[in-house]
């Protein structure tokens, strides 16, 4: 049993928000509160901005009725940022704000990426001698984290796209007669998970089902065969589905469409691609196109949420809260997979280290020979992911979010100027 360990948790959002992430920090909040040796509650405003910036809010001090709603509301509660802590005057700074507010736990929720972050907290503190336990929480529409089954929020992603594309589906039915062609393009810089995510609007043995293309990252693109992919379903259907990721790489791995901006992280800014797609099918076969784009929604539709997601959401921030307690740090939490055949998941811990810079492709033994469809073993994997429907509450028609008060606490430190 480690040695208890008195202080205050704080708790930081980064990267982009999910439709479940809220649910991670109402985790950690109802877990922190059962530990007397967790004696204030913290949030960091705005990620590693928060940090750096000493601007922090009590958590403890909201509503039951706030904190419950962070489980069905979407979006990041606490505020997030692409940013990360880079010079070593950051971690310097943020060291002397746990310090001076007494933080001896810090639960980070974010991706692969933003991980390093945490990793890095963890080694500073170290370093110094504070005592510090730095617990990583996953969080990934695009399910691109290492050493994790699944990452929260990616079950709901796909929970919308699924639904989105069968609705489209219908609606192109309507009125295709064998010359229209449907293009949905998600999310997905590097993979194909969310793509791959589409193929659940396929009803049980029903292989001809929308969406009838499926183009991944992982899949070279190749003009020519996509006009032939096209032109075969349509001698076939009424109309055609083509779903594709926003990565689509060509055979010597160069987007197939780049946006001209660079994003806050430094990343080439990616979309585009189903109007690429669009040209080609217009200008090639003389079929009419059209082109659902459907961005950020994809993360932030919590009326459609999976259940399974968010309790897992939830369930990963309870662990870290417990790990931490129990002596760990520089760990991230993990969802494992149960062997049954009935769906389990119980959570795991995980170097940070072992994270950083580990992108989690789809396995090419998911797709089929064609390239544009999947086999049964990502089915497998996935319809789990999107089982049951949270109860959000309606107001005048419209959901109704919850929303923070976020009493700020009191600043100690001079302000930053780094």
């Amino acid at each position: 049993m480690a040695e208890e360990l008195t202080g205050n948790c704080l708790i930081g959002q980064t990267g982009g928000p999910t439709a479940v992430i809220n649910a991670s920090v109402a985790g950690v909040v109802a877990e922190a509160l059962n530990h007397e040796c967790i004696e204030e509650v913290y949030g960091a405003l705005n990620g590693v901005h928060g940090l750096l910036g000493e601007d922090l809010v009590d958590l403890a001090a909201e509503s039951q009725q706030a904190m419950r709603g962070l489980r069905y509301t979407p979006g990041a509660a606490l505020g997030s940022c692409r940013g990360k802590l880079k010079k070593p005057a950051d971690f310097e700074r943020v060291l002397a704000v746990f310090k001076a507010h007494n933080i001896r736990y810090y639960f980070h929720i974010g991706d692969g990426e933003s991980q390093e972050t945490a990793a890095k907290l963890a080694e500073t503190a170290a370093a110094a001698g504070y005592e510090l336990r730095v617990i990583g929480i996953p969080k990934a529409v695009e399910n691109d984290l290492a050493a994790t089954d699944h990452c929260p929020g990616y079950g709901s992603a796909i929970k919308f796209i699924g639904a989105t594309v069968k609705e489209l589906s219908l609606d192109a039915d309507a009125i295709g007669q064998g010359d229209l062609v449907t293009i949905i393009e998600v999310m997905g810089r590097n993979t194909g998970w969310l793509a791959a995510g589409a193929s659940l609007a396929k009803r049980r043995d029903h292989p001809n089902d929308p969406p009838h293309l499926v183009y991944l990252p992982e899949v070279p693109f190749a003009n020519d065969k996509f006009l032939d992919d096209v032109r075969r379903v349509l001698k076939r259907e009424k109309h055609c589905v083509v779903v594709v990721g926003e990565g689509l790489v060509d055979k010597d791995g160069n987007y197939v469409s780049v946006e001209t901006s660079a994003s806050d992280a430094g990343h080439a800014q990616l979309g585009g691609v189903g109007e690429t797609l669009k040209d080609l099918v217009e200008g090639q076969l003389g079929a009419k196109a059209r082109v659902a784009r459907l961005g950020v929604g994809q993360r932030a539709a919590a009326h459609l949420a999976s259940k399974a997601d968010a309790d897992e959401a939830f369930l990963a921030g309870q662990a870290a809260v417990k790990a931490a307690v129990n002596g760990e740090s520089g760990k991230l939490v993990t969802l494992l997979r149960g062997d049954g055949d009935a769906y389990t998941c119980e959570t795991g811990l995980t170097s940070l280290a072992d994270v950083v810079g580990n992108l989690k492709r789809l396995p090419k033994e998911w797709i089929n020979e064609d390239g544009v469809s999947l086999n049964f073993q990502f089915f497998r994997y996935a319809t789990p992911l999107i089982q049951g429907e949270i109860a959000v509450p309606y107001e005048n028609g419209l959901p109704a979010y919850a929303k923070l008060g976020k009493d700020s606490v009191d600043k100690t430190l001079p302000s930053y100027e780094g």
